[in-house]
């Protein structure tokens, strides 16, 4: 079964349970603070490792992508801008901080057993369009078979440090979407070798109040204003759930590494971390962000191309707290 984003994440008791004492770091441009947050949760949520593998290839994670459906160029160029944004190289000098790449920084701090750290780097290496091959409404165990004949066909090559991705469209509905979920990953078996996928859908159609918040009201919490979203609610609300998934696949890519509670359905990387994306978060409210003084959007990192993110905060595996870019 695959490892699920759980998005209920602004309702009080889901985030008092599962919210770790958090010392919220917020990112400006050319300088930082840190501000102590107070505990709103026991240690027991705490990632910990089950002495699984992780990703860990010296050469990076490889990003193979499928836009499954019809998407909008200015999403798309969002989307990819935002995988492009992992490496450093790729800014203009002088660059604004934080950046995308310097939120993945956390995640080489995980280890495994024998001491091998998560890769450093993120890039997307190839990517393809499929116009509805399976239909519009496709179970998850078809996302599992679309990778696996990409793979057979040789339009994708066996990578076992990559994550196979599917964004699948807002006209597609996929099991268990907005059902508690955003997005999930899994493995597959391919030629002998385990191969890590993950999905990520537009909910902007389904349920935008539950994968798209803060960018739209929320659908169970406290009532509140949505924040004006620098990309548009679809691909920023996709950005924030691929980042997700990124962590939660590098971290635990066969439900046997770092997660805490119930393997099938556990709190992971980003997962233990949730609704925060800047300091002061609270149920209802992400957090103080950056805003855009001429469109007024909200953010928290900035990317190549004057692009802007909200990214969500990582569970810091050294000082063992939730941490925003910054």
């Amino acid at each position: 079964m695959a490892i699920i984003i759980w998005k209920t994440l602004i309702l009080p008791l889901i985030f008092a349970l599962a919210l770790a004492p958090c010392s919220i770091a917020l990112g400006h441009q050319n300088q930082s603070q840190s501000q102590s947050q107070p505990s709103l949760a026991t240690t027991s949520a705490i990632p910990k490792y089950h002495g699984g593998p992780l990703l860990t290839g010296p050469r990076g994670i490889n990003i193979y992508l499928i836009w499954y459906g019809g998407f909008f160029h200015k999403d798309t160029a969002s989307i990819t801008n935002f995988f492009a944004s992992f490496n450093p190289s790729n800014y203009s000098h002088p660059y604004p901080e934080p950046t995308v790449s310097a939120w993945w920084k956390t995640f080489p701090s995980y280890k495994d057993k024998a001491g091998n750290s998560v890769s450093s780097t993120v890039k997307l290496v190839k990517q393809v369009g499929d116009a509805h091959s399976l239909g519009k409404n496709i179970k998850r165990a078809q996302i599992a078979n679309l990778i696996k004949n990409k793979i057979e066909t040789n339009i994708f090559p066996l990578d076992s440090n990559g994550i196979y991705l599917v964004l699948t469209a807002k006209d597609v509905v996929v099991e268990r979407l907005c059902m508690g979920s955003c997005g999930f990953h899994d493995s597959i078996l391919v030629s002998a070798k385990r191969l890590v996928y993950a999905h990520v859908g537009n909910s902007l159609q389904q349920c935008p109040g539950l994968c798209a918040w803060p960018y739209a009201n929320s659908a169970n919490g406290p009532p509140g204003q949505a924040l004006v979203a620098p990309n548009g609610v679809d691909a920023d609300g996709m950005v924030m759930n691929i980042a997700t998934v990124l962590a939660g696949a590098a971290t635990n890519p066969y439900k046997t590494a770092y997660f805490q509670g119930d393997a099938l359905a556990p709190l992971e990387a980003v997962t233990a971390c949730p609704g925060i994306f800047g300091a002061g978060a609270y149920p209802g409210y992400p957090g103080s962000l950056l805003v855009d003084k001429v469109s007024k959007a909200s953010y928290n990192a900035y990317g190549i191309n004057h692009s802007k993110f909200l990214l969500p905060a990582t569970w810091d595996i050294k000082s063992l707290n939730c941490k925003v870019v910054g």
